[in-house]
């Protein structure tokens, strides 16, 4: 696979709530690039259970 091949590459556009491929919005209003379109609509959902952990995690407790 080339350097510039970014046929595999999924966002999750914030501001749309809509995947789009590498070609779609170039803004920063992407989370991504995700290995699929599956894996970009799970975004948001994947951003909060990482959330969660952090929060979680002894090691930056701040309290």
């Amino acid at each position: 696979m080339a350097d510039d091949d970014h046929s595999n590459e999924w966002y999750y556009n914030t501001k749309t709530g809509e995947v789009e491929p590498y070609q779609g919005a170039k803004s920063g209003d992407r989370l991504g690039p995700y290995g699929s379109r599956e894996e970009a609509a799970r975004a948001l959902e994947k951003a909060e259970e990482r959330n969660e952990a952090w929060d979680n995690d002894p090691k930056w407790n701040d309290d």
